[in-house]
């Protein structure tokens, strides 16, 4: 847990809360689990951060907010790419292995793509959202 640890003197007020961490995980379509493999700590610390039972390092708080602006950043690359073409349209995953076969150097969930995709919809007018094509077809 090294890797999170506080800086020296950190008062607890301007920790992030529980349901903070909760609602930024939930909006970004990232399970628990999920959240617990990539900041290689167990899915117990993640439930007991978010239940307020322990107190959230601000190590992590700040690999969060990376997490958020990453995904920002995915989300403005989808706009401005989406933004002007005629008929607009982008495929997202039912399935992490669905994701994985399609972007296979990829680490994030489908649920997050997923979630990624909803919010280029909001800014994207006439939008298409589709699933991969069946290759049984």
């Amino acid at each position: 847990m090294d890797a999170y640890a506080d800086p020296p003197g950190m008062p607890d007020d301007e920790r992030m809360t529980g349901v903070e961490l909760k609602t930024i995980r939930e909006w970004l379509g990232l399970g628990g689990d999920w959240l617990a493999e990539y900041l290689d700590v167990s899915p117990r610390a993640v439930r007991h951060w978010e239940a307020g039972k322990r107190l959230i390092p601000d190590g992590v708080r700040l690999e969060v907010e990376r997490l958020e602006a990453v995904t920002a950043q995915y989300v403005a690359a989808g706009v401005e790419a989406l933004t002007d073409a005629r008929d607009p349209a982008v495929v997202t995953y039912y399935s992490d292995e669905q994701y994985r076969q399609a972007y296979p150097e990829e680490t994030w969930p489908a649920t997050w793509h997923r979630r990624v995709v909803a919010r280029i919809a909001q800014e994207v007018p006439r939008l298409v959202i589709m699933s991969p094509p069946n290759d049984d077809e």
